[in-house]
């Protein structure tokens, strides 16, 4: 492979990847905000909390339940 095809390749993952950062931003709430770095960890504790609030409406479901 070539010099420049690989730096080309290289060029275009970043803009893939900063792309989905970017996504990842606006889907994490105050993710706008945020470096990389610390959107990562946002993530992971958005996908805590929103657990949470499954479990706790699937228990409140089973509850209610006729």
């Amino acid at each position: 492979m070539m010099r420049s095809a690989r730096r080309r390749s290289r060029r275009i993952r970043r803009w893939e990847v900063g792309m989905k950062v970017r996504r990842l931003q606006r889907l994490v709430p105050g993710g706008r905000e945020l470096e990389p770095e610390q959107l990562f960890l946002q993530v992971a504790k958005y996908i805590l909390q929103l657990r949470v609030q499954v479990n706790v409406l699937q228990a409140l479901s089973k509850l209610y339940k006729p």
